[in-house]
């Protein structure tokens, strides 16, 4: 004959029931610390490029950009991109004649797609999204509405803040007389949840 089986009683689930909450509480928080050190600290580096080869494509001419952080929106490859002339070489852009710099990103956002803008603004950035760049670093950024995400189109697009972590795609670029060609993208990463 085998030994009674303690009952669990109504009582005995009474005095336990505060564990249900605990264990909820503390759940969440290991949770919110995880993704928390996630989006700050483990962002991805541009590195070399790795651009795909898509059909040459004109998207503007040198006198589009006639000074520093001028942009010009297109469409390459189905994807909306933008097309800036910057103060100083970037990884993957173009050195152009006279010492004129210039880089294209897609405006597709890493994190969840939505599209994003040039933020001229420090102050705006500071106010709209939360992030106030170095004093040594007021130059525009990329900046995405949906979730407040950053990326530095002068280091390669890389997310310097919110919740996108991989930079944003390059476009290949290169001059034919007076005109910019794109001729070929990154790929989009796989968006994030």
């Amino acid at each position: 004959m085998s030994p009674p089986q303690p009952r669990l009683t109504r009582r005995a689930v009474l005095e336990r029931w505060w564990m249900l909450p605990v264990a909820g509480t503390l759940g969440t928080f290991a949770y919110l610390g995880w993704y928390a050190t996630r989006v700050t600290f483990r962002k991805e580096g541009a590195g070399p490029p790795e651009f795909a080869a898509q059909t040459p494509q004109v998207i503007g001419t040198l006198a589009d950009l006639p000074s520093e952080w001028a942009e010009r929106p297109f469409t390459y490859a189905g994807r909306p991109c933008t097309l800036l002339r910057v103060p100083d070489a970037v990884a993957g852009g173009l050195d152009g004649a006279g010492g004129a710099h210039f880089i294209a990103y897609s405006r597709i956002c890493t994190h969840l797609g939505c599209t994003v803008n040039l933020v001229r603004n420090p102050e705006v950035l500071a106010f709209a999204f939360n992030y106030r760049p170095p004093q040594d670093a007021l130059y525009p950024r990329l900046g995405c509405r949906c979730h407040f995400s950053v990326f530095d189109p002068l280091h390669a697009g890389v997310a310097e803040f919110g919740k996108a972590r991989a930079p944003l795609p390059r476009v290949r670029l290169e001059q034919r007389g007076q005109q910019i060609w794109a001729t070929g993208i990154e790929p989009a990463p796989a968006p994030e949840s």
